[in-house]
Order: structure tokens, then sequence, then C-alpha cells
């Protein structure tokens, strides 16, 4: 069994307030959610409001598999979220 976790984190130019950065946030989480069927969530930085951490984490019976689907949200992110830049990254593989 591999458990997979990808780290971002996010730097949300322009967000004025939390309501703004939940609002910007919660649809990000339920897409990556319903695209790739990984389990997300806000998980640091809740009082900035132009930087966020989302976690994502995956369960597989193949670390290959997993490493490969979590570079792929990666990916998948950079390209649909232009407006969230990713200051930094990690794959955990466990």
């Amino acid at each position: 069994m591999a458990i997979g976790i990808l780290t971002l984190h996010l730097q949300l130019s322009g967000c004025t307030s939390l309501k703004e950065k939940r609002s910007r946030i919660k649809p990000v989480l339920a897409r990556l959610h319903r695209e790739f069927n990984v389990s997300v969530a806000e998980d640091g930085l809740n009082d900035r409001w132009q930087e966020a951490i989302l976690v994502c984490a995956l369960v597989s019976n193949d670390a290959g598999f997993t490493r490969k689907a979590l570079q792929t949200v990666l990916s998948f992110m950079e390209a649909h979220f232009p407006d969230l830049y990713i200051l930094e990254h990690r794959i955990e593989i466990l």
C-alpha cells in the first residue's frame, strides 16, 4: 500500500479578506476531489488572506501510480488555476 501526500503552498494575490479567500479556495477543493478522487483540505495559514496550504492525499497499491497521479494534480493546478501561484510544492510517498 502506498500513501501519497501532495502539499501546495499557494499565494492568492488580490484577496482582501478571509471570506474572499474561502470563496476562491472552496471551488478548488471541490474540483480536485471531483476530477482526481483525492482527499483535499486546507491545512495551514488559515488566518492569512493571501496564502494557503492545501494538502491532497491518495491511497493506492502502487507507489509509482500514486506519485504520477499527484504529479498530474500539480500539473492540473498550474494549468487550470493560474491566479493561484504555487510558491512551493512537495510530494511524499509513505
